[in-house]
């Protein structure tokens, strides 16, 4: 008869993962390559994996980017990520897929070559479309294997977001990894047909959806504070050592939020910046004009929050969403939780001693 000791030990050991065929065993790391099919041009397709399998049991956390394929703070998120000498300490294991829609990435499109969303046809079908097969693939090898997941993006073309956590907030495992992720502010956003973290919500499996900055760009800050937040969800999961560091201030929830629109055709001439608070009736967001100048109009804030998103494009329609604002009862501390933020990055080193800028 084994001895409990022994026992235990068995228990602690980690599973191995099997993914695209491959096999990877405990105490090692593999990189896989999804076969995705073909080009026209008769070129192979592949979607790159990265599986970090800890010696000892946890959980199984995907992290993934470029879902769509112009956003690209969350490939080098992963990047340096994965390059981190703490995950030789890590229990359980680490999935990261730094680009899932490879067609949109290579042609730096938000979409895939057949216009559709891929964040708007999971779970997918085998037989379906291109996007919808991605999906597919995706689900099936990668989320379907996993307790838990992280996804990376950031704002669309021209528009820019401040880094915050968007998630199911009635889930209170979803709510605990939003706090340990530490961004100033936390979104309850509702699940959206199609999307993967509705998918994910049917599987019962956890999803943070991480938004900062703005496509086609890095943000070094927005980068920065990907890597630090996924240590800290880590750390809150067991699957790496708790470090010693300072945590990051307390982040702010906000319940709803909303955009507002431009309220005429011209050139727009934004005032405020993100993490700014604003009031309601008192604070100009821009102001619209025409080309001469002759005709313009604020642009006032309807509602008090903290601006969690802008458009960077001084072009507008009337009806162009020109600020992402966060509703708060009390913006003055949600903005306090911004600034302590920013000073938190500013002089943040890497949780366990190295930087978190990994050359």
């Amino acid at each position: 008869m084994p001895s409990s000791s022994a026992t235990r030990r068995k228990r602690q050991r980690n599973a191995s993962i099997t993914i695209g065929g491959i096999t990877v065993e405990p105490g090692s790391r593999t990189g896989i390559d999804l076969d995705m099919g073909r080009l026209y041009s008769h070129m192979p397709t592949t979607m790159p994996v990265q599986v970090v399998c800890g010696r000892k049991a946890g959980p199984v956390l995907f992290v993934s980017a470029a879902i769509h394929g112009d956003e690209l703070n969350g490939v080098e998120i992963l990047r340096r990520l994965l390059r981190l000498p703490v995950l030789k300490r890590l229990r359980g294991t680490l999935i990261g897929v730094p680009i899932v829609n490879l067609h949109g990435f290579i042609q730096s499109s938000r979409y895939l070559p057949d216009r559709r969303d891929l964040n708007r046809v999971f779970p997918g079908s085998e037989r379906g479309s291109l996007a919808s097969r991605v999906a597919h693939l995706f689900m099936t090898e990668i989320v379907c294997q996993s307790s838990h997941g992280i996804d990376l993006h950031t704002g669309a073309v021209h528009r820019a977001n401040l880094p915050q956590i968007r998630a199911d907030l009635d889930d209170p495992e979803t709510l605990r990894l939003a706090r340990a992720f530490g961004t100033p502010v936390i979104l309850n956003a509702a699940i959206r047909d199609g999307s993967l973290r509705a998918a994910a919500a049917e599987r019962d499996i956890p999803i943070l959806l991480y938004e900062a900055g703005e496509a086609l760009r890095f943000d070094e800050f927005s980068i920065r504070g990907g890597v630090n937040g996924i240590l800290r969800v880590m750390e809150a999961l067991d699957m790496l050592p708790i470090s010693g560091r300072k945590p990051p201030p307390e982040p702010h929830v906000a319940r709803s939020s909303s955009w507002v629109r431009a309220p005429q055709s011209g050139l727009f001439r934004a005032r405020m910046q993100l993490g700014e608070r604003v009031i309601r009736d008192q604070s100009v967001l821009g102001v619209v004009s025409d080309p001469f100048g002759d005709r313009e109009q604020e642009v006032v804030a309807p509602f008090s929050g903290l601006i969690i998103g802008r458009s960077n494009l001084p072009l507008v329609n009337e009806g162009d969403a020109v600020y992402h604002v966060a509703r708060f009862y009390r913006t003055d501390l949600a903005a306090e939780r911004v600034e302590d933020y920013q000073e938190f990055m500013d002089g943040a080193e890497h949780v366990y001693g190295d930087d978190l800028d990994v050359p």
